[in-house]
């Protein structure tokens, strides 16, 4: 263990403040329970006064290491600038920076190479997986005393450091360094003498520095070790290799060099749509989506979900932001809408096929299938800064393959329903915009002397449109079409609202983003909303909403929840019985009385009959 801030060396000298501190950084930013540091500190025999020596520690801790306590952190992912600790009712969690802690540091350069080396790019694997081995100054944590938590982390990162030397070794073979690694795997096979692969690689190089007879002595070596250590015989790998060295098979000479698939840095991908017109009333939620998207992950990139209702103007917002957040992805800005204009979801074997393409990468180079297509896109952005604008995601399945692998890189997700998957690092969600808000969006189409004209009209037309972003632009814009048209016609001219209140221009409905997200539901999902949007209800009760589905609470409680997720619906707080209220923003109901009648036909009878009196209501009938 070593310390350093600064230059000055702060490393604990005391043995339970090393294992305390250890214990802190191997599971940094998470809170460690009280009970578990005990038990790490001193197993099944604590003393009487544990609790008053373990808060004694973490007060010298702070002093010597002048660890603050961080501010508050409302998102996940959030790190502070400084090493801090904190103090939770139920332990203590040490946040710091990824780049402050060596065994993190050696984890992303190890994942890193073996990426590389997958990609074929050996010299680059060589380096990289040099630089991480370069961190180790022996043993994992061999100065510090170790519980089960550190005895099981100094095995893995073990773990970690052998397969990293072997990756290493594998990469310099690739390049023809087998004179340079003779010494070096004499020495590791004599340690390990029954680790056939670090055999395996020292016959390869004793082999192609010509000396046969040697790489011969190492197989019988290794055959008469085997078997009377571990009573076992050669695997197939070593015999085959065996049988190759004493037919002098071709094929063990050096490898053709292989040309590493690279990304072209002179035409990074710049896909993002144009901004359409100035976002207006969404700078809350850019803070956020910005913020969210700088806090730096360990191991993944922040995947951030923007969600809201059908309207809300959340492509708009995920654009705007792509577009602020340009300068952090100089490798470029990929995107793709994952849902057609019919609702058919895209397939993320194709996506990926044109994330590839727009790499740089042959098409005879793309692989055929998901998974492999999957793993060259995380490869190629192992160690680049991309963006990532998935617009339309409609399932998990969709997501996971499309994100890149280094944390440099970002994911913005637009969703017609909600996610839920371990990769979503935040989610931000749009809603309707205020009185204020709405008239403002009309002014910047209309302009401020046509609005001011007719201040109440705009005004109505905000209400009618539910502010929802989608169905004022959809407003705005017939008017600036028909720029004879008063503001009032829209409101009340002519036939222009139904008898519901709603605008009855097929323009200012939100008719067709509804469909597409009323297609995606299951089937008795659909249904129980072709139910509801018939009834002029301001909000449901699970009750209520029973009765007039003529199912149980259950089922209808179940129903409703779904309807939510798949943004069709919205819940406010409900009364002295009922803990949530579900209702339909008006736009949305209009839009679900258009769906054309499914196999449940049309609703008749109104809610007073569903509901009646009591239990002698009469239901409603289909």
């Amino acid at each position: 263990m070593e310390v350093l801030r600064q230059g000055a060396i702060l490393t604990p000298s005391a043995p339970k403040l090393r294992t305390v501190l250890s214990l802190l950084a191997v599971q940094t930013s998470i809170v460690v329970r009280t009970d578990k540091i005990i038990e790490e500190l001193w197993e099944d025999s604590p003393p009487t006064s544990v609790t008053t020596t373990l808060q004694t520690y973490i007060y010298q801790l702070r002093k010597l290491l002048r660890l603050g306590t961080p501010p508050d952190m409302d998102r996940a992912g959030d790190t502070p600038a400084e090493a801090a600790l904190r103090t939770s009712p139920y332990g203590y969690a040490l946040f710091l920076d990824p780049d402050m802690l060596d065994a993190t540091r050696f984890e992303r350069l190890s994942d890193q190479g073996r990426r590389e080396l997958e990609a074929g790019d050996m010299n680059a694997a060589s380096e990289t997986l040099s630089r991480a081995l370069r961190l180790w100054r022996g043993p994992a944590l061999v100065d510090v005393g170790h519980g089960p938590v550190l005895r099981a982390e100094a095995l893995r990162l073990e773990e970690i450091n052998r397969n990293t030397l072997e990756r290493r070794i594998e990469a310099d073979l690739h390049l023809g360094r087998h004179h340079e690694l003779l010494g070096e795997l004499t020495g590791l096979a004599a340690e390990q003498p029954t680790h056939e692969g670090l055999q395996a690689k020292l016959m390869l190089a004793l082999h192609r520095a010509g000396r046969r007879s040697e790489a011969l002595q190492i197989y019988q070596r290794t055959r008469s070790t085997l078997a009377k250590e571990l009573g076992l015989d050669p695997s197939n790998e070593l015999e085959q290799l065996h049988r190759a060295v004493l037919a002098a098979d071709e094929s063990l000479a050096l490898p053709r060099p292989r040309s590493p698939i690279r990304l072209s840095h002179s035409r990074p991908p710049r896909q993002l749509p144009p901004q359409r017109t100035a976002l207006v009333g969404r700078q809350p939620q850019v803070r956020a989506v910005l913020a969210a998207m700088a806090a730096r992950q360990v191991h993944a990139p922040p995947v951030v979900v923007i969600t809201g209702p059908p309207g809300s103007g959340k492509s708009a917002l995920c654009a705007h932001v792509g577009h602020r957040a340009n300068d952090p992805y100089p490798d470029g800005q990929l995107y793709v809408r994952l849902l057609d204009a019919q609702g058919h979801p895209a397939d993320p074997h194709d996506v990926l096929a044109e994330f590839l393409r727009a790499l740089d990468v042959p098409e005879d180079r793309i692989p055929a299938t998901l998974s492999e297509r999957s793993r060259l896109f995380r490869t190629w952005t192992a160690d680049r800064h991309l963006l990532v604008i998935l617009d339309d995601v409609v399932q998990t399945d969709q997501l996971l393959p499309l994100v890149p692998a280094s944390p440099d890189c970002g994911v913005l997700v637009t969703a017609r329903r909600q996610l839920s998957a371990p990769v979503v690092t935040a989610v931000v969600e749009v809603g309707q915009l205020d009185a204020e808000q709405g008239l403002r969006l009309l002014t910047n189409v209309l302009g401020k002397h046509r609005v001011a004209r007719e201040e109440a009209a705009a005004r109505e037309i905000v209400r009618l449109c539910d502010g929802l972003p989608a169905a004022l632009e959809a407003a705005a814009a017939l008017l600036q079409l028909r720029q004879h048209w008063p503001l009032s016609k829209l409101v009340r001219g002519n036939g222009a609202t139904d008898r519901h209140g709603t605008l009855n221009h097929h323009e200012l409905f939100l008719y067709a983003s509804v469909e597409l997200s009323y297609r995606l539901a299951p089937p008795n999902v659909q249904r129980a909303f072709r139910r509801l949007v018939r009834f002029d209800v301001s909000a449901f009760t699970p009750r209520l909403a029973a009765r007039l589905l003529q199912l149980s609470e259950l089922q209808t409680e179940s129903l409703l929840d779904e309807l939510v997720e798949a943004q069709l619906m919205v819940t406010e707080p409900g009364g002295e019985t009922d803990l949530l209220q579900y209702r339909f923003l008006p736009s949305v109901r209009a839009a679900g009385r258009r769906l054309p009648a499914g196999p449940c036909g049309v609703i008749h009878g109104s809610v007073h009959q569903a509901v009646g009196a009591g239990a002698g209501a009469a239901p409603v009938t289909s």
